[in-house]
């Protein structure tokens, strides 16, 4: 990719990987590093392909990655990843802060999960294809995933609807 080709996918694609990152691992600093070295990566793989649309999720499979390889690290020093903290930023504050908390108390892996298809609209495959996973695991983990942030969310649906 010669640098005029890297500046316009760079410019079509940063904002969506930083948010991605941002939602799932809640920490600006480490979300800034992991944008530099997942694009540098990018570069430097061997990965070719004229469909931009496989670039980026080959993009977003490299950050996904880096962030696994963070929570090892992390969970070997401190055992646990951190917590992502509730933003003030948007406006609904009061509904948002309720969403960013409840991704927050989520496990890692249910918020990239969310966040690829929700967010990010992409289908049941290209998800396992990002997260590394199998492809008939990702629909019932998006399902479990779901019933996890509604019991965090409205912790008496559970009990109401059955």
């Amino acid at each position: 990719m010669d640098e005029p080709a890297f500046e316009e996918f760079y410019r079509a694609t940063a904002a969506g990987l930083r948010t991605y990152l941002y939602r799932v691992c809640g920490e600006r600093r480490l979300v800034d590093d992991l944008v530099q070295e997942a694009y540098y990566r990018l570069l430097r793989s061997k990965f070719a392909s004229e469909n931009s649309e496989e670039v980026v999720r080959y993009l977003f499979r490299i950050a996904s990655n880096l962030l696994k390889d963070h929570w090892a690290a992390a969970k070997k020093e401190r055992g646990t990843p951190a917590k992502i903290e509730p933003s003030a930023a948007g406006a609904s504050p009061s509904i948002r802060l309720d969403v960013h908390s409840a991704l927050g108390a989520l496990r890692p892996a249910d918020r990239e999960i969310l966040w690829l298809a929700y967010a990010e609209g992409y289908s049941h495959a290209e998800i396992a294809g990002i997260a590394g996973l199998k492809a008939g695991s990702v629909r019932v983990m998006l399902f479990r995933a779901r019933e996890r942030l509604l019991g965090i969310l409205r912790p008496n649906a559970r009990g109401e609807s059955r």
